[in-house]
C-alpha cells in the first residue's frame, strides 16, 4: 500500500515478455496495481521451444502457473552432445533422482500461461503501447507523449531496451560472432534412431551445430547454429543441401526443415547497475546471454519474482532495488559467464573439441558449475 494515500502501490512495466509478465504477475499477487505496455499490436510468441530447468519451474510454482505451463511438456531422460562423427562427447542425466529437472515446452505456451496468470491477478496489459524512456523518480514515457507515474517502473523491453538506454545504464553489449536459425517442425520417428527420440541432443560439425529438442508429443524445436560470418549457413530459408553435407546422419531431419525460421545473433549485455532510482531493468535488457545453458528465460523468471518480493512492503523502493540487485546479480552473472565460455568451443577444431569434451564431461566439478543455476533455489520459491 502507498503510505501516503492508502491506495495500492502502482507499477508500470515496459515489455510483455517472460521477465515483464513474471514481474507483473508477482507484483499483482502482492496487491500492487500493475500495467504492462507492449509495443506490438498483439502479444507476440515466436514459434520456438524453450528450456525450463528446476529453477524456472520453482518460479512458475510460486506464481501458481506450473501446472498450466507444463501441460504436454516434453521430459527427456538426458542431454547429449555429439561430435562430427555422431559420437557422444558428453551425456548429462536429467529428470532422475537428482535435483536437476528439465522440461521443454513451446514458448507460446509459457507466454500464454504468464498472460493468464497476470489477468487472473488483475494486471492491465496494453498493446500498441511503446515505452521510449523512464525517469529515475518513477515515470514511464510512452511514444504517444503520455507519461505514466508509478511507485516502480520496470524496463523489460528486450535487448534493444529504450528504457535502459534512456537512463545510461549500459556497461557493455558484446556480439559473440555466432547465432542460430530457430524453427518448429512436426516430430517424425525417422529423424533420429529410436533410442535418441526422447533425448535432447546437440550435434557439432566444424563451426556449425544442430540442436534437436522435442517440445511436446507433436512438436520439435530445431536450432541451426553457425558463425555470424557463415553467410550461406545463416540464410533463411535454410539451405538443406549445405546442412545435409555438414550433418549427413541427420539427412532426414534436414530434409523436413520448413521455409520459415528466424536468425538471431547471440549477445551478452551487462549493465553498470540494474536500477536507477525507482526504475529496474531485467530480462534481456539487463542480462542477455547466449543460450548454451538454456537459462535466458530461467533468469528472467527468477529476477522478475525476486524483484516483486524485494519491493513488496519496502518503505524505500529505490533502496529495495539496490538490495535486489546485490542478491540476484551474482547467480545471473555466473550463468552469463558460464554460457559465454561454453560458446568458445564453437570455433575449436573437431578433433580437439571431441577430446576435450569427453574429458570435461566426466569432471564432477565442471558439471556442478554448469548446473549451478539449474539447481539454484530462487528467492521466494519452494521446492517443485
Amino acid at each position: 500500500m502507498n503510505a501516503k494515500s492508502g491506495a495500492p502501490r502502482r507499477a508500470e512495466i515496459a515489455g510483455a515478455g517472460i521477465g515483464g509478465l513474471t514481474t507483473a504477475a508477482a507484483l499483482a499477487q502482492r496487491g500492487w496495481s500493475v500495467a504492462v505496455h507492449e509495443r506490438a499490436p498483439t502479444l507476440r510468441t515466436f514459434g520456438a521451444g524453450i528450456y525450463i530447468w528446476s529453477n524456472g519451474l520453482r518460479v512458475l510454482k510460486a506464481l501458481g502457473a506450473l501446472e498450466q505451463a507444463t501441460v504436454g511438456a516434453h521430459i527427456g531422460p538426458q542431454f547429449h552432445t555429439r561430435d562430427h562423427i555422431n559420437t557422444t562427447m558428453e551425456e548429462i542425466p536429467i529428470n532422475g533422482d537428482g535435483d536437476a529437472r528439465l522440461v521443454t515446452i513451446l514458448r507460446e505456451q509459457l507466454i500464454g500461461t504468464l498472460v493468464d496468470t497476470c489477468r487472473k491477478a488483475g494486471v492491465e496489459i496494453i498493446t500498441n503501447s511503446e515505452a521510449v524512456a523512464a525517469t529515475p523518480d518513477g515515470e514511464l514515457l510512452l511514444a504517444d507523449g503520455s507519461r505514466r507515474r508509478a511507485d516502480l517502473v520496470v524496463g523489460a523491453d528486450g535487448i534493444n531496451s529504450k528504457v535502459r538506454d534512456s537512463l545510461d545504464l549500459m556497461m557493455y553489449r558484446k556480439h559473440l560472432g555466432y547465432g542460430a536459425i530457430r524453427m518448429l517442425i512436426s516430430r517424425d520417428d525417422a529423424d533420429v534412431p529410436a533410442e535418441d527420440r526422447e533425448r535432447y541432443i546437440e550435434y557439432f560439425t566444424g563451426t556449425r551445430r544442430i540442436l534437436y529438442t522435442p517440445a511436446s508429443a507433436r512438436d520439435l524445436y530445431v536450432a541451426l547454429c553457425c558463425a555470424a560470418d557463415d553467410i550461406d549457413a545463416l540464410k533463411v530459408p535454410a539451405d538443406r543441401n549445405l546442412w545435409t553435407a555438414s550433418f549427413p546422419h541427420l539427412a532426414h531431419l534436414v530434409s523436413r526443415l520448413g521455409d520459415t525460421g528466424r536468425w538471431d545473433a547471440f549477445e551478452v549485455v551487462k549493465l553498470k547497475a540494474w536500477s536507477k532510482g525507482k526504475v529496474a531493468i531485467l530480462g534481456d535488457a539487463a542480462h542477455a546471454m547466449p543460450p548454451y545453458l538454456g537459462q535466458g528465460g530461467g533468469c528472467a523468471l527468477m529476477n522478475g519474482l525476486a524483484l516483486a518480493a524485494a519491493v513488496d512492503g519496502a518503505p524505500d523502493v529505490a533502496q529495495a532495488l539496490v538490495e535486489w540487485e546485490d542478491r540476484e546479480r551474482p547467480i545471473t552473472e555466473h550463468t552469463q559467464d558460464t554460457a559465454e565460455r561454453l560458446g568458445d568451443m564453437n570455433f575449436w577444431p573437431d578433433d580437439v573439441r571431441s577430446q576435450v569434451m569427453k574429458i570435461t564431461g566426466k569432471c564432477a566439478e565442471i558439471g556442478m558449475e554448469r548446473m549451478k543455476t539449474a539447481r539454484y533455489a530462487p528467492t521466494a520459491t519452494e521446492p517443485v
